[in-house]
């Protein structure tokens, strides 16, 4: 997925709810292994376009998605955190 964002997890449970969430408004996700350079609970992680970002968070917001932080790649690909 190209320019990819990605939230983080503490939990596998609260990563499969977001999965369910996302997918069920129609977001375009990818589960993913969670990169070592980011510090999460979860070994999972969902990637999704930058398009969706408003989307994304009104979806956690709403449903009161537990997440470690949402990560956008920056010019050297590497996550930087946007929300936490």
């Amino acid at each position: 997925m190209e320019g990819a964002m990605l939230i983080a997890f503490d939990s596998t449970q609260q990563a499969l709810r977001a999965e369910m969430l996302l997918e069920y408004a129609d977001i375009e996700i990818d589960l993913f292994p969670t990169p070592k350079e980011i510090t999460a609970g979860c070994a999972l992680s969902i990637q999704f376009p930058p398009g969706a970002l408003k989307d994304v968070q009104e979806i956690i917001r709403q449903e009161h998605v537990e997440i470690r932080g949402i990560f956008a790649l920056d010019n050297n690909m590497r996550y930087i955190g946007i929300e936490e």
